[in-house]
Protein backbone atom coordinates (compact mmCIF):
# COMPACT_ATOMS: atom_id res chain seq x y z
CA UNK A 1 0.00 0.00 0.00
CA UNK A 2 1.19 3.62 -0.99
CA UNK A 3 0.17 5.97 1.16
CA UNK A 4 0.15 9.85 0.05
CA UNK A 5 -0.44 12.49 2.78
CA UNK A 6 -2.07 16.00 1.96
CA UNK A 7 -1.77 19.39 1.90
CA UNK A 8 0.53 20.75 4.40
CA UNK A 9 1.07 17.02 6.16
CA UNK A 10 4.32 14.78 5.83
CA UNK A 11 4.31 10.88 6.31
CA UNK A 12 4.32 11.26 9.61
CA UNK A 13 0.69 11.53 9.63
CA UNK A 14 0.77 7.89 7.70
CA UNK A 15 2.57 5.93 10.16
CA UNK A 16 0.23 4.58 12.77
CA UNK A 17 -2.06 3.35 9.77
CA UNK A 18 0.40 2.24 7.70
CA UNK A 19 1.87 0.10 11.08
CA UNK A 20 -1.72 -1.43 11.06
CA UNK A 21 -1.92 -2.18 7.48
CA UNK A 22 1.52 -4.16 7.50
CA UNK A 23 0.64 -6.20 10.77
CA UNK A 24 -1.75 -8.18 7.96
CA UNK A 25 1.38 -8.50 5.89
CA UNK A 26 1.56 -6.31 3.57
CA UNK A 27 4.53 -3.89 2.23
CA UNK A 28 3.87 0.02 3.06
CA UNK A 29 5.20 3.19 1.60
CA UNK A 30 4.96 6.39 3.27
CA UNK A 31 6.66 9.47 2.09
CA UNK A 32 6.58 13.19 1.53
CA UNK A 33 5.46 15.04 -0.97
CA UNK A 34 8.02 17.33 -2.54
CA UNK A 35 7.50 20.64 -0.70
CA UNK A 36 6.92 19.08 2.36
CA UNK A 37 9.16 17.08 5.42
CA UNK A 38 12.35 18.22 4.59
CA UNK A 39 11.78 19.94 1.52
CA UNK A 40 9.50 22.56 2.69
CA UNK A 41 11.11 25.63 1.42
CA UNK A 42 10.23 24.53 -2.12
CA UNK A 43 6.36 24.43 -1.08
CA UNK A 44 5.95 28.56 -2.11
CA UNK A 45 6.72 26.70 -5.76
CA UNK A 46 6.11 23.34 -6.04
CA UNK A 47 2.75 22.69 -8.43
CA UNK A 48 0.12 20.03 -8.90
CA UNK A 49 2.31 18.72 -11.43
CA UNK A 50 5.37 18.63 -9.50
CA UNK A 51 3.74 16.50 -6.74
CA UNK A 52 2.17 13.76 -9.36
CA UNK A 53 5.55 13.45 -10.54
CA UNK A 54 6.50 12.76 -6.73
CA UNK A 55 3.48 9.77 -6.23
CA UNK A 56 4.10 8.23 -9.40
CA UNK A 57 7.89 8.03 -8.41
CA UNK A 58 7.07 6.51 -5.32
CA UNK A 59 4.73 4.28 -6.58
CA UNK A 60 7.48 3.05 -9.20
CA UNK A 61 10.32 2.29 -6.16
CA UNK A 62 7.34 0.79 -3.72
CA UNK A 63 6.36 -1.63 -7.64
CA UNK A 64 9.81 -2.51 -8.04
CA UNK A 65 10.22 -4.64 -4.48
CA UNK A 66 10.45 -7.93 -5.46
CA UNK A 67 8.47 -8.92 -2.97
CA UNK A 68 5.60 -7.13 -4.40
CA UNK A 69 2.65 -8.26 -6.28
CA UNK A 70 2.07 -5.65 -8.64
CA UNK A 71 -1.29 -7.15 -9.64
CA UNK A 72 -2.49 -6.16 -5.49
CA UNK A 73 -1.62 -2.79 -5.03
CA UNK A 74 -3.75 -0.32 -2.69
CA UNK A 75 -3.11 3.70 -2.78
CA UNK A 76 -4.21 5.39 -0.02
CA UNK A 77 -4.72 9.42 -0.61
CA UNK A 78 -5.60 12.07 2.51
CA UNK A 79 -7.09 15.37 1.04
CA UNK A 80 -4.64 16.49 -1.41
CA UNK A 81 -2.98 13.18 -1.61
CA UNK A 82 -6.67 11.82 -2.96
CA UNK A 83 -7.00 14.39 -5.40
CA UNK A 84 -3.20 12.93 -6.67
CA UNK A 85 -4.22 9.63 -6.16
CA UNK A 86 -6.89 9.54 -7.79
CA UNK A 87 -5.13 10.42 -11.29
CA UNK A 88 -2.32 8.35 -10.53
CA UNK A 89 -4.83 5.72 -11.40
CA UNK A 90 -4.61 6.52 -15.46
CA UNK A 91 -0.80 6.46 -14.83
CA UNK A 92 -0.24 2.97 -12.64
CA UNK A 93 -1.75 -0.14 -12.55
CA UNK A 94 -4.29 0.36 -9.42
CA UNK A 95 -6.33 -2.79 -7.28
CA UNK A 96 -7.69 -1.06 -3.97
CA UNK A 97 -8.19 3.24 -3.94
CA UNK A 98 -8.83 4.44 -0.30
CA UNK A 99 -9.75 8.44 -0.89
CA UNK A 100 -10.16 10.27 2.53
CA UNK A 101 -11.66 13.61 2.39
CA UNK A 102 -10.21 14.04 -1.39
CA UNK A 103 -9.80 17.36 -2.50
CA UNK A 104 -10.97 18.73 -6.02
CA UNK A 105 -9.14 21.16 -8.20
CA UNK A 106 -10.08 22.85 -11.61
CA UNK A 107 -7.78 21.72 -14.23
CA UNK A 108 -6.90 25.30 -15.14
CA UNK A 109 -3.45 26.56 -13.67
CA UNK A 110 -2.03 23.03 -13.47
CA UNK A 111 1.85 23.92 -13.17
CA UNK A 112 1.38 26.93 -11.48
CA UNK A 113 2.25 27.17 -7.60
CA UNK A 114 -0.27 25.69 -5.73
CA UNK A 115 0.20 27.38 -3.36
CA UNK A 116 -0.86 31.33 -5.65
CA UNK A 117 -3.99 29.11 -6.38
CA UNK A 118 -7.41 30.99 -5.27
CA UNK A 119 -8.85 29.76 -2.20
CA UNK A 120 -11.89 32.03 -2.64
CA UNK A 121 -12.12 29.74 -5.94
CA UNK A 122 -11.95 26.60 -4.96
CA UNK A 123 -14.29 26.74 -1.80
CA UNK A 124 -16.83 27.81 -4.51
CA UNK A 125 -16.18 24.88 -7.35
CA UNK A 126 -16.01 22.44 -4.25
CA UNK A 127 -19.50 23.09 -3.71
CA UNK A 128 -20.79 23.14 -7.24
CA UNK A 129 -21.78 19.33 -9.03
CA UNK A 130 -18.75 18.97 -11.50
CA UNK A 131 -19.09 16.24 -14.34
CA UNK A 132 -15.90 14.00 -14.75
CA UNK A 133 -15.67 15.31 -18.47
CA UNK A 134 -14.79 19.05 -16.68
CA UNK A 135 -12.26 17.68 -14.22
CA UNK A 136 -8.71 15.60 -14.31
CA UNK A 137 -9.40 13.66 -11.03
CA UNK A 138 -12.59 12.77 -11.87
CA UNK A 139 -12.34 11.84 -15.38
CA UNK A 140 -9.77 9.24 -13.33
CA UNK A 141 -12.60 8.09 -11.35
CA UNK A 142 -14.74 7.27 -13.98
CA UNK A 143 -12.42 4.69 -15.43
CA UNK A 144 -11.19 3.27 -12.65
CA UNK A 145 -12.70 -0.43 -11.77
CA UNK A 146 -10.71 -1.67 -9.21
CA UNK A 147 -12.32 -0.96 -5.54
CA UNK A 148 -12.72 2.34 -4.07
CA UNK A 149 -13.02 3.63 0.01
CA UNK A 150 -14.66 7.43 0.15
CA UNK A 151 -13.82 8.28 3.21
CA UNK A 152 -15.77 12.36 3.98
CA UNK A 153 -15.70 14.41 7.30
CA UNK A 154 -18.83 14.85 8.78
CA UNK A 155 -18.19 18.77 9.70
CA UNK A 156 -15.38 19.14 6.93
CA UNK A 157 -15.01 22.95 6.28
CA UNK A 158 -12.79 22.32 3.64
CA UNK A 159 -13.96 19.15 1.53
CA UNK A 160 -18.02 19.83 1.49
CA UNK A 161 -20.34 16.83 1.20
CA UNK A 162 -20.77 17.91 -2.69
CA UNK A 163 -17.30 17.51 -3.21
CA UNK A 164 -17.98 13.91 -1.65
CA UNK A 165 -20.45 12.84 -3.95
CA UNK A 166 -18.65 14.43 -7.40
CA UNK A 167 -15.83 11.62 -6.46
CA UNK A 168 -18.83 8.87 -5.91
CA UNK A 169 -20.82 9.62 -8.98
CA UNK A 170 -17.38 9.09 -10.69
CA UNK A 171 -16.84 5.72 -9.66
CA UNK A 172 -19.60 4.39 -12.29
CA UNK A 173 -16.93 1.46 -13.22
CA UNK A 174 -15.44 0.62 -9.90
CA UNK A 175 -15.71 -3.23 -9.06
CA UNK A 176 -17.35 -1.72 -5.34
CA UNK A 177 -18.01 1.33 -4.01
CA UNK A 178 -17.70 1.93 -0.13
CA UNK A 179 -18.40 5.31 1.26
CA UNK A 180 -18.50 6.53 5.02
CA UNK A 181 -19.15 9.49 7.46
CA UNK A 182 -16.73 10.31 10.26
CA UNK A 183 -19.93 11.84 12.27
CA UNK A 184 -18.55 14.87 14.19
CA UNK A 185 -15.19 14.87 12.59
CA UNK A 186 -13.44 18.37 10.76
CA UNK A 187 -11.47 18.26 8.05
CA UNK A 188 -8.22 17.33 9.99
CA UNK A 189 -9.98 14.10 12.10
CA UNK A 190 -8.14 16.45 14.66
CA UNK A 191 -10.23 15.05 17.91
CA UNK A 192 -9.06 11.28 19.42
CA UNK A 193 -12.33 9.66 19.17
CA UNK A 194 -12.17 10.70 15.44
CA UNK A 195 -9.07 9.28 14.59
CA UNK A 196 -9.98 6.19 16.02
CA UNK A 197 -12.96 5.82 13.72
CA UNK A 198 -11.22 7.42 11.12
CA UNK A 199 -8.16 4.20 11.46
CA UNK A 200 -10.78 1.66 12.08
CA UNK A 201 -12.83 2.95 9.01
CA UNK A 202 -9.67 2.28 6.88
CA UNK A 203 -8.35 -0.46 8.03
CA UNK A 204 -11.17 -2.87 8.01
CA UNK A 205 -11.58 -1.95 4.52
CA UNK A 206 -8.26 -2.85 3.81
CA UNK A 207 -8.45 -6.08 5.49
CA UNK A 208 -11.66 -7.10 4.24
CA UNK A 209 -10.14 -6.20 0.50
CA UNK A 210 -6.64 -7.45 0.98
CA UNK A 211 -6.93 -10.58 3.49
CA UNK A 212 -10.40 -11.34 1.63
CA UNK A 213 -8.00 -11.30 -1.85
CA UNK A 214 -5.73 -14.14 -0.04
CA UNK A 215 -8.54 -16.11 0.83
CA UNK A 216 -9.98 -16.31 -2.11
CA UNK A 217 -6.28 -16.95 -4.22
CA UNK A 218 -6.30 -20.06 -1.44
CA UNK A 219 -9.22 -21.43 -1.97
CA UNK A 220 -9.17 -20.68 -5.97
CA UNK A 221 -5.75 -23.04 -5.74
CA UNK A 222 -7.11 -25.73 -3.65
CA UNK A 223 -10.39 -25.99 -6.36
CA UNK A 224 -7.21 -26.53 -8.88
CA UNK A 225 -5.37 -28.71 -6.85
CA UNK A 226 -5.51 -32.11 -8.63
Amino acid sequence: MLFVHGWGGSQESDLILAKRIAALGCICLTFDLRGHGGTMAQQQTVSRADNLRDVIAAYDVLADNPDIDRSAIAVMGNSYGGYLASMLTTQRPVRWLALSVPALYRNAEWDVAKHHLDREDLAQYRITRVDPTENKALAACSRFEGDVLLVEAEHDHLIPHETIMNYRRAFEKAHSLTHRIVDGADHAMSSETCQQAYTSVLSSWAMEMIVGRRIGFMESSLLRTP
